[in-house]
């Protein structure tokens, strides 16, 4: 979170040379509207903390408010705040607890979590109501976690003078809605939010405020027993079903295999290039439960030289643990699922997707712990599992999202309650544990940068996943496009030179078929642009059909020819569009 050393008491003399120029547009069309609720989107790393300590500098100073309540997802995050609003001049009591009632008198404000709020809202909507006051809702979308803590956030900040929601991820995967936002009606039913402002990862990316992020995708070979002995062997990536997915990715996380020892390898490897450029740069390993997490962290010990950082959800050290660390130049922390949202760790700039969550908004939020930028050049690199779920959302890591909320046609207090049971349970109980995970071997797959995919499969360990592993750790994000294509070009040249030359072919007659093939005129901006509307409509028939996006691109690559989208020509790629069009013009 980017805040000044000392007080901004220019805010009112209209002095914004401590604002990024978003965090400016942004605090004037606050004042503009004037209105009661004001839901600003902005990517994760931006400086949304920033922004809202200076609307509240701005309403203290003018008496439109009295006092503020931060209501945060967790306990660290309220000493966060805390510690941000101070450089501000605001005291916010982040100790405050429902029992003694009357926040102190030492302070402008508290801050609190959203449970302690659905534990108590009528303490909260007293409070509320006794003086004029400013609530900050961190993270926004935790207010429809449950319909209780909906209900609870309304009832309690009903009274508000003023509300700012702030989310880096406004959508989530239920039809909760989300207290003080704005739904607006669309053609098919649904209901979209409605943001007063957005600033989004591309626009963000392009000013430099966050990194451009890496993805660095692994498959491999997994073996593994079903409940009825059944030993199935699949490969990490391909088409299977959704329950052999699930199986095959938790056999890949298997502590004890090589799968995830490979990648913890290959990922301590970017860390130390990283390090060159950036030397206090730091690792986060995302763990399913707090039994892997242990594991995943002696592995790292092994291969690092280093005891990690552990961070678990039930230690009351955790909040200590993470701020340590922050301050600290060591190597590793491991975490169960994430450290959650809005934690700030600025040096996060490697990190591995190490749980099987499987969720858009869960993603977002765990990507969004390594984007936060210090200084142009930065990057952030993510190892992560080969599955189609997860490489659909980094191909879509600059795709803007509203919260959409869809007709019912399910008991919507079922929905949630299995959403929060999804939420709060480890990974492993997922699947019931009705398998046993054997064996895994890991292969480097690929990189995903930018809407598109680069490098050749090979083993891990291997001179070519060393070429991307060494990509240098300070770089502009058209850099890291220049680079991943030039080394994708030498991967496959040499590959082809060192393939036995084909048997000579009789000479083919003389007539249109022996055209040579069409050489593409389309400029690097307009193939980039029809890549990125084949995943747009990848996307969208993912959606429609809940097929994975890799098994669409697998079945276009076989009814059209040609190769994976890195190396595709222009017509390929048109060809592979055509042909998901013609799908949805006849209902596939």
């Amino acid at each position: 979170m980017s805040v000044p050393d000392e007080s901004p008491r220019s805010v009112l003399d209209n002095d914004f040379s401590f604002l990024r120029g978003w965090q400016k547009d942004a605090y004037e069309e606050y004042f503009r509207v004037t209105r009661r609720d004001f839901l600003l989107v902005a990517t994760p790393g931006a400086g949304k903390t920033a922004y809202a300590l200076t609307v509240a500098t701005r309403l203290l100073a003018t008496r439109e408010i009295a006092a503020v309540t931060v209501v945060t997802p967790t306990e660290h995050l309220k000493y966060q705040w805390a510690q941000a609003a101070a450089r501000f001049g605001i005291a916010i009591d982040p100790s405050y607890r429902n029992a003694q009632g009357r926040a102190g008198a030492d302070f402008r404000g508290v801050a609190v979590t959203y449970a302690q709020v659905a534990a108590h809202p009528a303490l909260h909507r007293q409070r509320t109501e006794n003086r004029r006051t400013l609530v900050i809702f961190d993270e926004i979308h935790h207010a429809g976690d449950a319909l209780s803590w909906g209900d609870a956030v309304r009832e309690a900040f009903e009274p508000a003078r003023r509300r700012l929601a702030l989310t880096g991820t406004p959508f989530r995967s239920d039809a909760n809605p989300i207290p003080f936002v704005t739904y607006v009606p669309e053609p098919d039913g649904a209901k979209r939010s409605a943001s007063d402002y957005v600033y989004g990862y591309g626009p963000a990316l392009a000013d430099g405020v966050v990194r451009p992020v890496i993805f660095l995708a692994y498959s491999g070979e997994m073996h593994w027993r079903t409940r009825a002995g059944d030993e199935i062997t699949a490969t990490l990536g391909t088409p299977m079903t959704k329950d052999q997915i699930a199986q095959a990715w938790r056999t890949a996380l298997d502590p004890s295999g090589e799968w995830i020892t490979r990648v913890l390898e290959a990922a301590d490897k970017r860390l130390t290039e990283v390090r060159r450029a950036m030397p206090d740069a730091g690792g986060l390993v995302i763990a399913g439960d707090h039994e892997t997490a242990r594991a995943y962290a002696a592995l790292l010990r092994r291969v690092s030289g280093e005891r990690p950082a552990v961070v678990l959800s039930d230690d009351p050290t955790a909040s200590r643990k993470i701020s340590s660390f922050a301050a600290s130049e060591a190597r590793w922390m491991v975490a169960v699922r994430m450290v959650s949202e809005g934690v700030d760790v600025p040096r996060l700039a490697v990190g591995v997707y190490a749980t099987s969550v499987s969720t858009a908004l869960f993603f977002a939020q765990a990507v969004g712990r390594f984007v936060r930028a210090r200084r142009r050049g930065e990057t952030a690199s993510v190892f992560l599992p080969s599955v189609p779920v997860l490489l659909g959302f980094a191909a879509e890591l600059e795709a803007e999202r509203d919260h959409v909320l869809h007709a019912a046609s399910r008991d919507p207090e079922a929905e949630l309650a299995e959403a929060a049971r999804r939420r709060d349970l480890p990974d492993g109980e997922f699947e019931g544990r009705s398998f046993e995970a054997l064996r895994a071997s890991a292969t480097f797959d690929r990189v995903l940068f930018d809407g598109g995919e680069f490098g050749t499969a090979t083993e891990a360990g291997s001179p070519e996943e060393e070429d991307f592993l060494g990509l240098p750790g300070l770089l502009e994000p058209e850099q890291v496009a220049t680079l991943l294509r030039k080394r994708q070009a030498a991967q496959l040249a040499a590959r082809s030179a060192a393939a036995p030359a084909p048997a000579a072919a009789p000479a083919p007659a003389a007539g249109p078929a022996a055209a040579a093939a069409p050489v593409s005129t389309v400029s690097r901006a307009g193939l980039a642009a029809l890549r990125k509307e084949l995943n747009g409509l990848v996307g969208a028939w993912s959606h429609r059909t809940g097929q994975p996006h890799g098994v669409i691109h697998a079945e276009l690559r076989q009814a059209c020819g040609g190769p994976a989208i890195p190396q595709a020509s222009a017509e390929q790629i048109q060809a592979r569009i055509e042909m998901i069009r013609q799908w949805a013009v006849a209902r596939r």
